[in-house]
């Protein structure tokens, strides 16, 4: 009979646990944002703790009163992050205000969460004081006298004054002392912030952890960060870009010390996550006109122990096609990251290939010596020697062409995403000039390659991408040219 009555007991507690998540899952949540505008609205919405975890699907009535508790604090954030300091919220649970709900209480069911935010009136900026600042530095435009005074726009003074005592060496800058007023009779918010730049700093002894393949000279090198340099926030941006470009490394951070070091220097230390040194792909083309198009590459990230590159790719094309016979290509890069210095990759190229086109057929060998000079973010230019050996077998007979080159190329890439580019434009320019050899010609080959992309719209955005290409060889005659050099 105990054991009956024990089970009965549990099953009824099963029941009335199900039957409240039945209700929790019924709950509905009503959001009224009064006067406020479409933006202000959105970001209410989308910033609502109520909001989340209804398109979460939050069934438990107990996650939805704390959610509802916590609401007060993150609506109003959003609101003086917008200027609205004179707002009310109200959380209504099953008629009942939110905050005067126990914080222990264990609901059981929640039929009806209604939010009423009513945001006021903008409060706008009066009077302004901000500083010590650096010379010749801007604060936001929103940080005015008659901007609406969000806290937003406070953060964003803060922030850029902060910013530019760091690129002026002060790594410990930061705000000492900060006042906000909001003065209601007037709808007015007063701000006053206080910098406290502390001393001027040097860059002190780097420490590199997490490496194991990569040595740690050659990581110091391709950083470039130099002890007893100047502090600059910008410096250590580019150091870890100047890693990450060198492609050993899954990860890398560049984290600065608490304290200040002996002699007002500051203590660095670089952590890095070594990338899998091996890759290698393959892929396969087909075209009625081209044929069969076979392309594969071996990929070494760290070749020497000291962050290089080495690739072999291979190529074997129009098996099968219309546009002459099988033409086949072998060629191998080597790279080397900071060499002679930070932003200069010294880089070696050799390769063996055969065309067989309907006009011509040639086997060439080329070789080239070269640098690339990260000149900025957006700006790349690589240059350097060649040499070029090439057999041409066509209708006028046989010609062997021995040629120095010397390649240039430009890239400037301002695209906001080269994968999927929305805006922004994309440059090339490639020339090389050639020195015949025992009797071949000399001239130059240039290549432009223009790409611009806007978009247009916002709810549904169309993008229009225009291209120009531009091509020509100047200096030896139509006969006498390099045939891999002429455009078909």
């Amino acid at each position: 009979m105990c054991k009956f009555i024990k089970h009965l007991l549990t099953a009824a507690v099963i029941c009335a646990s199900a039957s409240g998540l039945a209700r929790a899952q019924d709950t509905i949540i009503r959001f009224d944002a009064g006067s406020a505008d479409s933006d202000l609205r959105g970001a209410l919405v989308n910033g609502s703790l109520l909001a989340a975890a209804q398109r979460n699907d939050t069934t438990s009535a107990q996650e939805l009163v704390a959610a509802a508790r916590a609401e007060y604090g993150r609506l109003l954030s959003i609101l003086y992050e917008n200027g609205h300091y004179g707002a009310v919220v109200n959380v209504f649970v099953d008629g009942r205000e939110a905050s005067a709900l126990a914080p222990l209480a264990a609901a059981q069911t929640v039929g009806e969460i209604a939010i009423r935010v009513r945001p006021g009136p903008v409060y706008r900026f009066d009077d302004l004081a901000a500083g010590p600042r650096v010379r010749f530095s801007e604060l936001p435009q929103t940080f005015a006298p008659g901007e609406p005074g969000g806290t937003g726009a406070i953060r964003a003074a803060a922030d850029a004054m902060l910013l530019a005592w760091r690129q002026e060496g002060h790594a410990k800058a930061r705000i000492a002392d900060q006042r906000i007023v909001a003065r209601h009779d007037a709808q007015r918010v007063d701000a006053r912030l206080v910098v406290d730049p502390g001393p001027k700093l040097r860059f002190g002894p780097v420490a590199i952890t997490g490496n194991s393949d990569v040595r740690t000279r050659r990581i110091r090198t391709i950083a470039g960060l130099e002890e007893g340099q100047v502090y600059d926030p910008d410096e250590i941006a580019r150091a870890e870009r100047r890693l990450r470009r060198a492609g050993s490394f899954r990860s890398v951070v560049v984290n600065e010390a608490v304290d200040i070091g002996p002699d007002s220097t500051l203590p660095l230390e670089i952590a890095v996550v070594e990338q899998t040194p091996r890759r290698f792909g393959f892929g396969a083309e087909y075209s009625t006109v081209e044929g069969v198009r076979l392309s594969g590459f071996w990929l070494h990230r760290n070749f020497l122990g000291g962050g290089e590159r080495f690739r072999i790719d291979g190529e074997v094309s129009g098996i099968g096609g219309e546009t002459g016979g099988t033409d086949y290509e072998v060629g191998v890069r080597y790279e080397r990251p900071a060499t002679p210095r930070a932003d200069v990759d010294l880089f070696a190229e050799l390769s063996f290939g055969k065309l067989d086109e309907p006009d011509f057929t040639s086997r060439s060998t080329e070789f080239t010596l070269g640098f690339t000079r990260y000149a900025t973010d957006e700006l790349v230019v690589n240059f350097g020697l060649g040499y070029v050996y090439s057999e041409v077998e066509d209708a006028d007979g046989r010609d062997i062409f021995n040629l120095l080159t010397l390649p240039l190329e430009a890239t400037l890439d301002r695209r906001d995403n080269a994968l999927n580019p929305t805006r922004g434009v994309f440059f090339n320019v490639a020339a090389t000039p050639f020195l015949g050899l025992n009797d071949s010609p000399n001239g130059t080959q240039t290549k432009i390659d223009a790409r611009g992309y806007k978009r247009f719209g916002s709810e549904r955005p169309v993008t229009a991408a225009l291209r120009l290409q531009f091509g020509s060889l100047i200096g030896p005659t139509l006969d006498e040219a390099p045939p891999f050099y002429l455009f078909y």
